[in-house]
């Protein structure tokens, strides 16, 4: 692995849209869940956020984990 692979790794970012595909909703779903509350744009978060939430944050956290390993 070269620095340029180790650091895209690194950097590379959960999206709006990886979290949409989970939780089965748009993406302006979840940005509308995202905006402040008393906003004209906001909504209630998807139903069953939270699960989403921990299967990305586990996703990422092997990711990380599998990047350290090949070090």
């Amino acid at each position: 692995m070269n620095f340029k692979q180790a650091t895209d790794a690194l950097l590379e970012s959960v999206t709006l849209e990886d979290f949409g595909k989970v939780m089965g909703v748009s993406v302006q779903a979840i940005r509308q869940a995202r905006a402040a509350k008393g906003s004209a744009a906001h909504r209630a978060p998807p139903e069953g956020w939270e699960n989403g939430v921990r299967t990305l944050s586990r996703e990422k956290a092997r990711s990380l984990q599998r990047l350290y390993k090949s070090l």
